[in-house]
């Protein structure tokens, strides 16, 4: 019988991750539960994910406040450290910007405008045209800002964070500095000891900031790469891809957890007898209309992944064939032609105008934005996604 459904994505319920959990027999254990709860079986090219908290969770990847300002003051001198660029987040920032602040003297608060790096928005660009200013090359400072707009706070958290990080900063112990400007060597005319704490656009900032005579770079991924008396650390990406675990510490991104996807991978088939893939995933990559903010605040979206989610989709856009190859065919003979053409189609269709306006992105980023969006962020309880049929196509 034809099958009707096409790709399933199921929030799998698992219980609550403490340090040093087995996470493969509990992975394993919960889909294969959910399976026979459930009523449905697992099939090869299933993939299971699990979020990067509960991997971090399970390896204790964990960093105190005082562990951040240890490394800082270590690297950075302990003197006046310049801040630029760090996204607007009282989750993702704020108690890495107090471990910073404690290994400092004076912080120079630089923020870009009128929004940060994922969306979070400080001001609109309404306000900047009436004001005159131009965000590419003006340098304000706090006082100018607070003459030209006031206080602002953020839509969805109503946090002034331009005063909610000055807090942090004094409350630290360390003197603070706050200008808004969106030229990297802008900093310089302050310190030449910078965290520079943007995340997809860290490697050109480095690089503008050395080119210009910097004498320390840090980015947050420079930042806990090794473990401080004891903590977690993550050698790859530091402080990027952390969370805020309580007031006082932070769970850091995994640990390397390739070894972890390949061992769930082997005990499903082991099990079932179906090879899936497994992946964990972080963040989605995709941005909100309304409030202009890019989900995407992890260094990536998945930091492991088995070999079969590697590249990105190769499919052909139906609709196109329908209107254009097969515009004056209909019904059975339509269905036919095009599942014919989905069967002989090249295995690279770059450049094919048949694929134009299907999704050029990696596997892991688009299967793992739609893991985000399954398990959601609050209270859940599904830390583990089963997608079915995500690489099933018209002829399947």
């Amino acid at each position: 019988m034809e099958r009707k459904v096409g790709t399933v994505s199921r929030g799998i319920r698992g219980p609550i991750i403490r340090q040093g959990d087995n996470l493969v027999d509990i992975t394993v254990t919960s889909v294969l539960d959910a399976a026979k709860s459930e009523g449905f079986s697992l099939r090869d090219r299933d993939v299971i994910a699990i979020t990067e908290s509960i991997v971090a969770r399970a390896q204790g990847n964990y960093a105190s406040v005082q562990n951040i300002a240890d490394d800082v003051k270590a690297k950075l001198g302990g003197e006046t450290i310049g801040v630029i660029f760090p996204i607007l987040s009282r989750n993702r920032f704020a108690i890495c910007l107090r471990g910073i602040a404690m290994g400092a003297k004076k912080v120079v608060l630089m923020l870009s405008y009128p929004s940060d790096e994922v969306g979070n928005s400080l001001l609109t660009y309404d306000q900047l045209d009436d004001a005159g200013i131009n965000p590419y090359s003006d340098v304000l400072t706090l006082e100018r800002y607070r003459e030209l707009f006031g206080e602002n706070k953020h839509e969805f958290t109503g946090v002034d964070y331009v005063e909610y990080y000055s807090n942090i900063i004094k409350e630290a112990g360390a003197e603070v500095e706050v200008i808004f400007a969106n030229q990297p060597k802008t900093i310089l005319n302050y310190t030449d000891c910078i965290i520079n704490c943007d995340i997809h656009t860290r490697v050109r900032t480095k690089r503008i900031l050395r080119e210009a005579g910097a004498k320390v770079v840090c980015g947050l991924d420079d930042i806990m790469t090794s473990s401080i008396n004891g903590s977690g650390f993550n050698a790859k990406y530091g402080l990027l891809g952390s969370n805020k675990s309580t007031e006082d510490t932070i769970k850091l991104f995994p640990q390397e957890c390739t070894d972890l996807v390949e061992a769930i991978q082997a005990r499903i088939l082991e099990e079932t007898g179906k090879h899936v893939e497994v992946m964990v995933y972080g963040d989605g990559a995709f941005k909100d209309p309304q409030g202009k903010i890019w989900e995407l605040a992890d260094p990536v979206v998945s930091p492991a992944f088995t070999s079969g989610l590697v590249g990105t989709p190769n499919e052909l856009k139906l609709k196109y064939l329908a209107d254009n190859d097969f515009k004056n065919l209909s019904g059975e003979e339509l269905k036919e032609a095009i599942a014919n053409s989905i069967k002989s189609k090249n295995d690279n269709l770059v450049g094919n105008m048949a694929s134009q306006g299907t999704t050029p992105r990696q596997l892991t980023d688009l299967i793992g934005s739609l893991c985000d969006l399954t398990s959601g962020s609050g209270d859940k309880g599904t830390p583990i996604i089963l997608v079915q049929g995500y690489f099933d196509n018209f002829t399947d």
